[in-house]
């Protein structure tokens, strides 16, 4: 007998929303950062290294190693797996430092 775990604890979110990654449709739950709503999707990278463009998304989960920063609703280097998900919110995959108009 399969069982999710949310069945396992009895635990009732609420009704699901959308955001979107990329123009993606993605679908979250409430209380859910937008790096769980992401990898729920089957997305693992939302971002790019600065020197050789590799992809970058969740690592520690924590907050602590950077990995995760998107761009979300218009604002670069937030860390996905701390920010709440938000009906609507709009996440861009992230080009290196997230500030490209700078220069730097």
């Amino acid at each position: 007998m399969a069982r999710t775990p949310a069945e396992l604890v009895g635990a009732n979110p609420g009704s699901s929303f959308e955001i979107t990654m990329d123009g993606r449709t993605v679908t979250a739950l409430p209380g859910q950062s937008v790096a769980a709503a992401l990898w729920s999707a089957g997305i693992l990278a939302w971002r790019t290294t600065r020197n050789t463009g590799r992809p970058r998304g969740a690592f520690c989960g924590i907050g602590q190693c950077y990995d995760c920063l998107a761009t979300i609703n218009g604002e670069p280097n937030h860390r996905a797996c701390l920010v709440p998900a938000r009906p609507g919110d709009v996440i861009t995959t992230q080009e290196g430092h997230g500030h490209a108009d700078l220069g730097v």
